[in-house]
């Protein structure tokens, strides 16, 4: 049985990641395996910038728009579906990558992490629904500072899941290494660049659509939703409120955007070296990095 090996590709939003899994796709029978925690959700397209249709046929995708915006979904879920994901494309003789930018889902998998299990506590969901992402972030470092050092600060989804995870008094198991191999391929792009990108993807956001997809959700669901307090989905729904102009909302987005490229550039740092560093802007010389790393060995 030849080797199992997982290729991952990372970096920041709008780094070009998904565009580099369509070009190994003319090389390689691949399949993409989503790392990103957002991009789940249904309904949610225009504003996690999801792979577009014609992208989705171009490369089979998994873990894409099918968990509902208000359902729980946890580490220990993703870290199941990623790798039964992993089982059924290994099984079919293709090579899965990895990619996204959420780190702890790309180290989680890569890693063996072992998550708590620990039930949903709906009470305390409740209660901590109310708080801003400020108090959240605020309170979890308090029960538990290395927690916070490994969890999104701008996510209350996930900032809430473990104060719930630190308040049952549950650690985190010691990781089991996974039965495959891996390899880390990361775009880098000069900071000045990578914000210009991320930019003109939410102007692009919001000239495609964003404020009608958040107004749709709005119809569908509480304005208190934890998906909708997220980037781009809390600026917009402001917009929906008659709170702010969209010009504003643009400007508030790119603001926390920025902010959100610092936290991911924690998680894939340029001194790791699990994570072999090229130019976003060479995307036929990544593609020819996942073509070696793949060593042949599919199709």
């Amino acid at each position: 049985m030849p080797d199992r090996c997982l290729i991952a590709i990372v970096g920041a939003t709008a780094s070009g990641k998904t565009a580099v899994a369509i070009e190994a796709a003319r090389r390689l029978p691949v399949e993409v395996i989503s790392a990103d925690s957002r991009q789940l959700r249904a309904g949610m397209c225009i504003g996690t910038a999801a792979p577009t249709a014609e992208e989705l046929a171009a490369v089979p995708h998994h873990l894409i728009g099918h968990v509902p915006s208000d359902a729980p979904y946890s580490l220990a879920d993703f870290l199941r579906e990623a790798r039964a994901a992993l089982d059924d494309i290994w099984s079919r003789g293709k090579q899965p990558l990895l990619v996204g930018g959420t780190g702890q889902y790309v180290w989680a998998l890569l890693e063996g992490w072992q998550p708590p299990a620990v039930e949903p506590n709906p009470t305390l969901r409740a209660e901590l629904e109310t708080q801003t992402v400020e108090a959240l972030h605020a309170r979890l470092n308090v029960l538990d500072a290395a927690a916070t050092a490994r969890v999104d600060a701008r996510n209350p989804r996930r900032l809430i899941r473990a104060i719930e995870v630190a308040l049952s008094g549950a650690l985190r198991a010691e990781a089991v290494p996974p039965d495959f191999t891996s390899r880390v391929i990361g775009l880098h792009w000069p900071r000045e660049v990578i914000h210009a990108r991320a930019d003109a993807r939410t102007e692009a956001m919001y000239a495609t659509g964003l404020v009608e997809e958040t107004r749709d959700l709005l119809t569908q669901y509480s304005s208190g939703l934890p998906a909708l307090r997220t980037i781009g989905y809390a600026e917009a729904a402001r917009v929906v409120s008659g709170e702010w102009d969209v010009p504003t909302a643009i400007a508030r987005t790119k603001i926390a955007t920025h902010r959100l490229i610092r936290m991911q550039a924690a998680w894939f740092r340029a001194d790791d070296p699990r994570i072999d560093w090229l130019s976003g802007a060479g995307i036929e010389a990544a593609a020819l990095a996942v073509e070696a790393a793949s060593g042949a060995r599919v199709g």
